[in-house]
């Protein structure tokens, strides 16, 4: 777990390992992992997402999708690694870390306080009437929750409950700010809060228990 800010150079994470079957620490992980233009991939993903969200070809134009999305995910099998070593998460210098099946978000900072970030719902997370659907948001919050729980108790956390309380109507394509925070530690226990405005106002709210991982546990 780690902020979307930008950086070139190796940068420090936490990283599974597979032989353990839990976390380890201090794992160089680089932004060079798949390459420079990694991020431009992951967004080209994105608006496919987004496009097929609202699509409705033709039948001609698609079979000729089906075709050239055929050919594409040919090309990408072979380039499949396993989760351990793929750049999508690990990619600290993209939004969302390079992964994909978070809705986009940058954390703008981390402090006493908590985790602070921008997050966007784009066109892919429609839930309906030009709102994010209520689970985009939650997985929002998930993926944060768990951010700033890490911080807090200095380990890999579990999610054991999340529960969010909607609002209001949680805007697309709306840059959202976004606070998560560890409320209380009960040993490995992580009480945890956040909510996501659209300026003032409050679109969800988050109450969530998240359980430090022991060493070697997965």
């Amino acid at each position: 777990m780690s902020d979307g800010a930008s950086s070139p150079e190796t940068t420090t994470e936490i990283e599974e390992d597979p032989h353990e079957g839990g976390f380890r620490a201090h794992t160089a992980i680089t932004t060079e992992r798949g390459g420079p233009r990694y991020g431009e991939f992951s967004e080209q993903v994105r608006a496919l997402m987004d496009n097929v969200r609202y699509a409705c070809p033709p039948p001609e134009v698609a079979d000729e999708l089906i075709e050239q999305l055929a050919a594409i995910n040919e090309k990408l099998d072979a380039t499949r690694i396993d989760e351990w070593h793929s750049p999508s998460g690990t990619r600290i210098d993209l939004p969302a870390r390079g992964n994909i099946t978070l809705p986009p978000f940058e954390v703008t900072d981390v402090n006493d306080d908590g985790v602070f970030a921008t997050v966007t719902f784009r066109d892919f997370h429609l839930g309906g009437n030009k709102a994010a659907h209520g689970g985009h948001v939650a997985v929002a919050f998930d993926d944060l929750g768990g951010y700033a729980s890490a911080v807090a108790i200095q380990g890999v956390c579990r999610t054991a409950y999340l529960t969010v309380q909607y609002r209001s109507i949680t805007p697309l394509n709306t840059p959202l700010q976004a606070h998560t925070w560890a409320d209380r530690v009960d040993g490995r226990k992580v009480f945890t809060k956040g909510a996501i405005y659209d300026g003032d106002r409050l679109c969800a709210e988050m109450d969530a228990l998240f359980i430090k991982l022991n060493p070697g546990q997965q």
